[in-house]
Formats: C-alpha cells, sequence, structure tokens
C-alpha cells in the first residue's frame, strides 16, 4: 500500500494549479443519466473517486471516453469526458460498487426519472436515518415514487413517471438537493424545493442540467424552481475549480510560510474560509490569475471558528484549519456543526506534539512552537491531508499510510506540494 514521506521546514513558493471540483463532477458525471445524447464534461479531476464512478456508470451501460490532449490545453488541466448513456441496460446500483462511495447512491434520482424505476444499495456503514438518505428517500416520495428498502436495496419505481412536488427539507442537505433536483427536471408540472442546500457545487449542476435544456432558477440561494421538460439534450460543460483543494493548498501555505499562486481559484467559491486566514494572519490577494497567499515572518494568530453549510466555514476544510492552528500563538476553538465523527484526525494530530482537547462537538487547541515528525495514519479524506499539512511544518521525517484516502480527493498531491519546494515523495508498495 503506499504511503507519502515528507521532511518538514520548507517554505512553500511557487505556483500550484487548482483541480476541477471532485464535488461538482461526481453529481455532473451522474446527471449524464438523464440524457441518451452525449454529455462532454472538461476539467474533471484524475481521481480514485471518478474513476470508481466511471465503473459504476458503466455497470448500467454508460459509455465514457476520456478525451486526449488539445491544442492550448494547459498542463495539469483536467481531463475531458465524453458521457453517452444512450442505452442503460440495467437499473441496478449493487452494494459492491455503492458502499465505495457515498455518492454513486445519487444515480437513483436519474433512473427513477429517466427509466421509471431504480434498484441502488444502501450505502455502506449507514442506517436509513443517521444520515440524509432518508431525506433523498422523502424526496423522491414526493414526487412521485413507490420506494421500499429490501434486503439492503432501495427499490424505487414511477410507473407513471415523476410529477412536480414542493419538496421542504427539514435541515440543509447537499446530496438531498443533488438529488431533487436531477429527478425533477423530468417530472411532469414545477418543483419548488425549499431549504435547499447553497453550495457551488449545486449552482455548476443547474447550469449544466439548463444548458442539458432543463428549466431550474434558483439554484445557489434556498429555493430552487424546476420547471419539467420531456427531455434533456447533450451539452458541453465545464466543472468549477475546487474550492476545498484551493483551501487546503492556502492552509498548507499559511503553515509553511512563503508565497504560493493558486492558479485557476475562484475566492468568492471559499470567502469564508479566506476570511479565517487572515485573522489568523495571512495575506490573501486576488488577482487575474486567481488568488495568491503569502505568510512571511508573521506568526499564526488564533482563531474561532465553527462549520456550517454554504457560505459558512465549509466542514471539509475543518481538519485543515486545526492543523494549521497547532502552530498559532495561543488557544483556538474549532466547533463541527455538520458530521458527528468528524475528529478523527485528532489523535493523528497528536502524535506530532499537538494539544488538542474535546468538548462534545468543539476542539480546543493550543497551539505550539514546534511539531516533530511522525508515522501517522489517514483515516478519511480531509482528515489525511490535515496529517500533510501538520507534517510539512514539523521537524524531520513523517510517513502517512493509507493515503488512498487522499487520491480520492487530491489530485496529485506530492506533485503540487514539491513543485513549490516542499520535500515530499510517494512510496509505492
Amino acid at each position: 500500500m503506499d504511503r507519502i514521506r515528507i521532511i518538514g521546514g520548507n517554505k512553500l513558493n511557487g505556483t500550484i494549479p487548482i483541480s476541477g471540483a471532485k464535488n461538482a463532477a461526481l453529481p455532473l458525471m451522474i446527471a449524464a443519466l438523464l440524457t441518451d445524447e452525449t454529455l462532454i464534461l472538461e476539467n474533471v479531476p484524475r481521481l480514485a473517486d471518478v474513476a470508481l464512478l466511471q465503473r459504476i456508470l458503466g455497470n448500467h451501460g454508460v459509455d465514457i471516453m476520456s478525451a486526449g490532449k488539445r491544442p492550448g490545453d494547459r498542463e495539469h488541466q483536467g481531463q475531458t469526458l465524453h458521457i453517452s448513456a444512450a442505452n442503460i441496460i440495467d437499473t441496478t446500483a449493487p452494494y459492491d460498487l455503492v458502499s465505495k462511495m457515498r455518492a454513486s447512491f445519487w444515480v437513483i434520482g436519474p433512473l427513477l426519472a429517466r427509466m421509471k424505476e431504480a434498484k441502488v444499495s444502501l450505502p455502506g456503514g449507514c442506517a436509513i436515518g443517521t444520515r440524509p438518505v432518508d431525506l433523498l428517500i422523502m424526496a423522491l416520495e414526493k414526487l412521485g415514487a413507490e420506494i421500499v428498502i429490501d434486503g439492503g436495496y432501495a427499490v424505487a419505481r414511477a410507473p407513471q413517471g415523476l410529477h412536480g412536488a414542493t419538496i421542504d427539507f427539514p435541515k440543509v442537505t447537499v446530496s438531498g438537493t443533488h438529488v431533487a433536483l436531477m429527478a425533477a427536471t423530468l417530472a411532469a408540472g414545477t418543483t419548488v424545493i425549499t431549504n435547499a442546500a447553497c453550495e457551488p457545487e449545486i449552482t455548476d449542476v443547474a447550469d449544466c442540467l439548463n444548458k442539458m435544456g432543463a428549466k431550474v432558477t434558483g439554484a445557489g440561494t434556498p429555493r430552487i424552481v424546476i420547471e419539467g421538460v420531456a427531455k434533456l439534450h447533450g451539452a458541453r460543460h465545464a466543472v468549477l475549480p475546487d474550492r476545498i483543494e484551493t483551501g487546503t493548498y492556502a492552509m498548507a501555505v499559511a503553515m509553511t510560510g512563503g508565497d504560493v499562486q493558486l492558479q485557476g481559484a475562484r475566492p468568492e467559491l471559499l470567502q469564508s474560509a479566506l476570511d479565517v486566514l487572515t485573522q489568523a494572519g495571512v495575506t490573501i490577494t486576488q488577482n487575474n490569475e486567481g488568488i495568491r497567499v503569502q505568510r512571511n515572518g508573521a506568526g499564526i494568530r488564533p482563531v474561532e471558528v465553527s462549520t456550517a453549510p454554504f457560505p459558512g466555514f465549509p466542514t471539509d476544510l475543518q481538519a485543515q484549519l486545526m492543523a494549521l492552528m497547532t502552530r498559532a500563538e495561543g488557544a483556538s476553538h474549532i466547533t463541527e456543526t455538520i458530521f458527528e465523527n468528524r475528529f478523527m484526525h485528532v489523535q493523528e494530530l497528536a502524535r506530532f506534539g499537538a494539544r488538542i482537547t474535546l468538548d462534545g462537538e468543539t476542539a480546543t487547541i493550543e497551539g505550539r512552537p514546534t511539531l516533530r515528525g511522525a508515522p501517522v495514519m489517514a483515516t478519511d479524506l480531509r482528515a489525511s491531508v490535515s496529517l500533510v499539512i501538520a507534517a510539512l511544518a514539523a521537524e524531520g521525517e513523517t510517513m502517512v499510510n493509507r493515503i488512498y484516502h487522499l487520491d480520492r480527493g487530491f489530485e496529485r498531491l506530492e506533485d503540487k506540494l514539491s513543485a513549490c519546494g516542499a520535500t515530499i515523495e510517494r512510496i509505492s508498495g
């Protein structure tokens, strides 16, 4: 199993190109199920999750071609996928595939809308009700689907097709909003989604659906209106830049010091996180190329942050911020309001010498002048990259184990960091 070896202490200087957003690319690929014409997606990141979703879609009979380089392509630009769901030959998404990635459950919406039936395994490690799978099912039932849970599968039917409805989510759910939005595009009549998620990735998917002939308004606000259409067609769409990758590298620069241009980053996608970094003493500058991040000489100031749905501070940057605060000049407080069990990185950060105490959903981080390298283990996607951030500033060698988590969400992480002066290498086997 691959590992990453890091020798800490180097400042980061240079340019890091920001990849397309994983959290937009996955639902955009799933949206291709809604049409029998080809959807062309540009700037798709090369990630393990993207490759897995290609396998899952292939199981339904979807053909996916990855286009080669074209004149004018920039180095490290994402891949272009031509996705054709002309003939859906199987409406079942089996457990062995869905269990590896929660987002693959979302195929239930487009399959039901277009084929009038779907049988999709419940995601692994999740009982109905503990995470928002129940809200996805509620939304589809509002649209007229009949859904039963049988043998670990959600079996959904809509013999007469889906119909428009009002879907009022009791709490903000990104997954529920994605699924309701996609399914409603082919439902007869008007659908209104209230308390919808406002994340930029929702807006990106809505923009693509509109290019495909859907009639969606209000995406990016808590109230989305969809006028159903009989058929969608193909389109070409570029995936928006990854705001979580942007914030992660910004925090890596803040941790190590230095001066890095985040090429292609869009500050409006993560303004709350950039504001927190500014409070911590980091200089953030917007320019024509993206975002420039600098910390030269100044110490890291402690902050108080609570995670919140967009436009608040993203839960997907909580672990990275915690790593940064281990070097702050004072005590910081981070409250996690979105997911339970999202402090799994605390014990691993402690191996660097970090001082972190937990009280319910709030972590108190006592900043320390130095961290020491250590062998650590990645526990999930965002936690694993927090260990990389700590290692970049730690004295000596760190070995990060179980890095397949990193490959799910960060494209060529070690290449991008080493190009800016980090001593980091992947060790295979």
